[in-house]
């Protein structure tokens, strides 16, 4: 821990967006008033094609009313159900963007994919900073470490901020479970190893997740603590094995549909979330790839 850094707890904000159940973070130090702004989205209608900035908007208003200086804006992995906005809010609100090193390897898989081979290099530029496992950076006085948790998509990192972890889609509320992991480059089994990393860590460690599919019905909620998770989570409870889980995620997600805005979102999250270059008529184009999945 530097000179500049505190023990001081974060200042954390959620905001739900109920179109894709995502839960973004504004993460404040309460004595700088610096901040990070996580999983921040970009609003998409896919049956119109338009782009909207509702969410980003929410956030930006927080972020003045608050009087915050924004040096971060993360992702905790290539999203595959929204667009990042983490280039369109660095645009309004300065700061650098940043997501784990394990980009690349989804870059390089998804540029087949949409055959971007020569309009999109694999190798992280579109983000400011690629993180590493146990990288530290700082929001102000608050001390940041990187924890990689691969499994869902090779990219995901957690990012562990005081008392607090956000840990995107590797772990849901309790009563959800666990994330998918047959993406492209996704591994049950590694994803199981990443999940206990974040629950060996002590009890009362507090875990922010990036979507909430409130099943039965209840509120929208998105914290939990290390000892929730390990007593209740219905896919990963104390007692559960690798192998009794990686056998029941592969059956369980053979049986799921693809998210809604995989082949929009992908194309967009793997360019920082930019769009494609402009055509000669001025307009972005999406591309679909027939047949594929």
């Amino acid at each position: 821990m530097s000179a500049q850094e505190t023990t001081a707890q974060p200042e954390v904000t959620g905001f739900f967006d109920e179109r894709t159940s995502t839960v973004s973070y504004v993460v404040a130090d309460p004595a700088s008033r610096r901040a990070a702004v996580i999983d921040p989205v970009w609003d998409y209608e896919p049956r119109s094609g338009r782009t909207a900035c509702r969410s980003q908007d929410c956030i930006q208003a927080h972020v003045a009313e608050r009087g915050l200086t924004v040096d971060w804006l993360l992702d905790t992995h290539p999203h595959a159900d929204h667009l990042t906005a983490v280039a369109q809010l660095q645009a309004k609100l300065g700061g650098r963007t940043g997501i784990g090193r394990g980009l690349t390897a989804v870059q390089q898989t998804w540029k087949q994919v949409y055959n971007l081979d020569v309009a999109l290099p694999a190798n992280g530029a579109q983000y400011d900073r690629l993180f590493d496992d146990g990288e530290r950076f700082a929001i102000g006085g608050l001390a940041v470490t990187v924890i990689a948790t691969p499994g869902h998509t090779p990219a995901c990192v957690s990012y562990r901020i005081g008392d607090c972890v956000f840990v995107g889609d590797t772990l849901f509320m309790p009563d959800y479970g666990t994330a998918r992991a047959d993406f492209p480059g996704g591994d049950a089994g590694q994803l199981y190893r990443s999940i206990r990393r974040l629950l060996d860590l002590p009890p009362q460690t507090r875990l922010f997740t990036c979507h909430d599919y409130q099943p039965g019905g209840r509120p929208v909620a998105w914290e939990s603590t290390v000892a929730e998770q390990r007593a209740g989570n219905k896919h990963v409870r104390e007692g559960v094995s690798e192998d009794e889980f990686a056998s029941w995620r592969r059956e369980r997600d053979a049986c799921l549909d693809l998210p809604e805005l995989l082949l929009p979102a992908l194309q967009v999250n793997i360019r920082g979330g930019r769009l494609p270059e402009t055509e000669d008529n001025g307009t972005a184009y999406l591309k679909i790839p027939l047949d594929k999945f």
